[in-house]
């Protein structure tokens, strides 16, 4: 979901409820964006951490509803750690995938097993979507534990990385007085555990402290950045030889793709349902 100040804009997921890597993306490795072996045999910046680092222009899919399609021609698939289990990544991965786990962080969901497990204390003001309220992320010694559960599944299930969602409740109203510095903390824990698990991690939208967390993170989601003229304050993972991806709703893909490609994000078209259904750059 995309949340800004002064409201909750939630679009990119609804609550109801390739194989080969294309060879004009520049800079790209053989392993779903990863850099290829280095003749010293480091293999690289991105061989040399223990876990999948994505680098910038690789292609991607955001599959949040529906049974996945396993068949779309990208490298990299984004889809839903607790709907999907081990079976998908598995498959996935048979077809030379990366997998990444989308997990909400900054938002209590009444429909996820778990739901039980947060107390009514941590629970704020909706965020625009049914069944979803803001946590009070303050309130590590309650989150941390629960969310490192969360991050177990995805690690367990097999998922290369991480997609924690909302991840700027600072910038809502969100029924708790959150600064940039709660902020801040809170983010750099969440990267914490996925790295702790041997899995990448990607800052979801919070533009403003991508300076600030950049070297926390493995790489960038972001939602509609060229509607809101914001594509430009993605560059640090750009120019740090990290992947963006970015979806758009609204705009045509002639409006957007000609700047993505500019600034090499990897960029889509998608549908709010966020289904099989995507147009890429």
């Amino acid at each position: 979901m995309r949340s800004t100040a002064g409201g909750t804009r939630a679009w990119g997921r609804v609550l109801c409820a390739a194989l080969l890597l294309p060879a004009l993306l520049a800079g790209c490795g053989t392993d779903a964006g990863t850099a290829p072996e280095a003749a010293d045999g480091t293999g690289g910046q991105e061989e040399t951490a223990e876990h999948w680092r994505p680098e910038p222009g690789v292609d991607w899919q955001w599959q949040l509803s529906g049974r996945v399609d396993t068949s779309v021609d990208a490298p990299v698939y984004d889809i839903d750690g607790f709907d999907q289990d081990a079976k998908t990544v598995a498959a996935l991965h048979g077809g030379d995938r990366k997998v990444i786990c989308y997990l909400s962080t900054g938002a209590w969901e009444d429909f996820r097993p778990d739901a039980e497990e947060f107390p009514a204390s941590v629970r704020g003001r909706s965020n625009g979507w049914e069944g979803e309220w803001w946590l009070d992320i303050r309130r590590t010694d309650v989150l941390e534990p629960l969310m490192e559960t969360r991050v177990e599944m995805c690690a367990k299930k097999g998922f290369d990385a991480v997609e924690p969602d909302n991840m700027d409740g600072y910038l809502n109203d969100t029924g708790f007085p959150l600064t940039a510095r709660d902020q801040l903390r809170y983010n750099r824990l969440v990267a914490d555990l996925a790295h702790r698990h041997g899995m990448a991690v990607g800052l979801k939208n919070d533009l403003p402290q991508i300076p600030e967390l950049v070297d926390d993170f493995d790489f960038a989601v972001n939602e509609q950045c060229a509607q809101y003229e914001e594509c430009d304050e993605l560059t640090p993972f750009i120019d740090a030889g990290k992947a963006v991806f970015h979806a758009e709703y609204e705009l045509p893909v002639a409006d957007f793709c000609p700047e993505s490609r500019e600034l090499r994000l990897s960029s889509l078209l998608k549908k709010y349902e966020l289904g099989v259904w995507r147009r890429a750059c």
